[in-house]
């Protein structure tokens, strides 16, 4: 990839690789939050199970999607095409909207 295009100016590559970073610290925050509702065991049962797993899983595939994201960003800047559309974005918030009702549900039913 760096044998693409030009260099771009410091600043924008310093700031894509800090957003790559935030989207990490991210996925890892999810990660820990489908870890901790399993291992607190806050509630029982199917639910409780599945919003671990839907925490885990959308941590498992932000980190995924992360280092394409910033490759992606890095390319475009490189050769001076627009950058790319920001899907992991809409992706992330439906999941964690996703979650977030399961968890309602959860203490809803306690």
């Amino acid at each position: 990839m760096y044998g693409v295009g030009e260099e771009p100016d410091p600043r924008f590559s310093l700031a894509n690789e800090r957003t790559f970073l935030a989207w990490l610290r991210t996925s890892l925050a999810l990660m820990a939050g489908g870890i901790a509702v399993e291992a607190i065991n806050p509630f029982e049962g199917f639910l409780q199970t599945a919003l671990a797993l839907v925490l885990l899983v959308v941590g498992i595939l932000t980190a995924a999607t992360a280092f394409g994201r910033w490759a992606a960003t890095e390319r475009a800047m490189r050769t001076g095409r627009p950058l790319p559309a920001p899907r992991l974005a809409a992706v992330l918030s439906l999941c964690l909207v996703a979650a977030g009702a399961v968890a309602v549900l959860l203490l809803a039913l306690r």
